[in-house]
């Protein structure tokens, strides 16, 4: 029996190793050579296919251009630079037009960075305009629903909150930050699930009436909680150690990745509809690119054990290369939309390519 015993453990220690041995190798030698390949490619591909019934200052795009900037982050190469560049210059340095949506400020995050790396065309005026006027909104207008009433808000707007913040100095900015990403929290966060409901339409009595799946499970959008755990990242990665809020991030970024990592499906991808995998016969990029994006993160920042999660990410990312075509288009993304619904081989989307982006960057420094 003790040698029996010993064999299985011998083998599982194998096992995990091998895995290790995978992640490891993810962001060394050849294989690193590869990913960036690969993501030097999603990104010619996506700026020769510009989603032009789309504003280029929208929230696709400001998706997209965040993984652009990650991507510039990790490798230093002067193609993703460049596309950072045409892209504010042909902006104009402005946010969208809708000052109640946190959508509209996400393309900033990408004005940050470049005014970061002393850009001298860097205009932060419009950036700092919109966040005013869209904190005086909800005072103005007397709402008693959250500023941010959907799960994707969180992805949008509070990393740009959070990097102005540390730019300027401003404790202030970063308590509106928390509070209202508390408010949000707060109405759609299952405590249970640790998972986030789209927004309330989709939050969960018991009731008969209650939307759910035809196995009668909740309804959890891969790509809405893939939006939170992404942005937990890029929050966590510009918020001070010493912020007396920053013990709530941290725990909940540490929640829905031990729930995400549970979901992962055999293919190492995950399902657009998170707790009902068999409602559609296929996984989807967009969600599966931000979960394997904020992992890879946690791993290589030392909030995820790497012995737990570093097996995720080394079945994660090469599934991930799998969704991208020769020529560099990422398939297999979700449409736009706010909950889960299928997806193809040929179905893209600009903000695939940037949760594509978003894991490769951190792949890429996985030791």
């Amino acid at each position: 029996m003790m040698r029996l015993l010993l064999i299985c453990s011998l083998f599982a220690a194998s096992l995990f190793t091998q895995a290790c041995t995978a992640a490891k190798n993810a962001g060394g030698g050849k294989a690193a050579s590869n990913t960036k390949k690969a993501m030097l490619r999603a990104l010619a591909w996506q700026e020769a296919h510009p989603i032009v019934e789309k504003s280029t200052k929208d929230w696709t795009n400001g998706a997209y251009y965040t993984g652009v900037v990650k991507a510039h982050q990790a490798t230093g190469d002067a193609a993703f630079l460049k596309a950072l560049q045409e892209m504010a210059k042909k902006n104009e340095w402005q946010t969208y037009i809708r000052i109640n949506s946190a959508d509209d400020v996400a393309i900033s995050y990408a004005y940050l960075y470049l005014a970061s790396l002393g850009d001298k065309d860097a205009n932060l005026a419009p950036t700092e305009d919109f966040i005013k006027k869209h904190l005086a909104y909800q005072q103005e207008q007397k709402r008693n629903k959250p500023l941010w009433w959907w799960c994707d808000a969180l992805f949008m707007a509070p990393p740009v909150f959070t990097v102005l913040a540390k730019r300027n100095h401003d404790p202030v900015l970063l308590d509106d930050m928390y509070r209202h990403y508390k408010e949000t929290y707060d109405l759609l966060y299952d405590k249970e699930e640790h998972l986030f409901a789209r927004d309330d339409r989709f939050l969960w009595t018991g009731a008969s009436t209650d939307k759910k799946e035809k196995n009668g499970k909740k309804i959890f959008w891969s790509r809405g909680n893939g939006w939170v755990l992404g942005g937990l990242a890029l929050i966590l990665q510009d918020l001070p150690q010493d912020y007396v809020h920053r013990p709530f991030f941290e725990q909940l970024f540490r929640e829905m990745a031990t729930k995400v990592k549970s979901l992962q499906q055999p293919d190492g991808m995950w399902t657009t509809s998170l707790l009902s995998p068999e409602s559609y016969d296929h996984t989807e990029t967009s969600g599966s690119g931000f979960f394997t994006y904020g992992i890879a993160w946690g791993i290589n920042n030392g909030l995820l054990n790497p012995a737990d999660f570093k097996p995720v990410v080394a079945k994660a990312w090469p599934a991930l290369l799998k969704m991208q075509k020769p020529d560099g288009m990422v398939g297999f993304v979700q449409n736009i939309g706010f909950d889960p619904r299928p997806a193809t081989a040929e179905s893209w989307q600009n903000y695939g390519t940037g949760a594509f982006l978003l894991a490769g960057s951190e792949v890429l420094k996985m030791k």
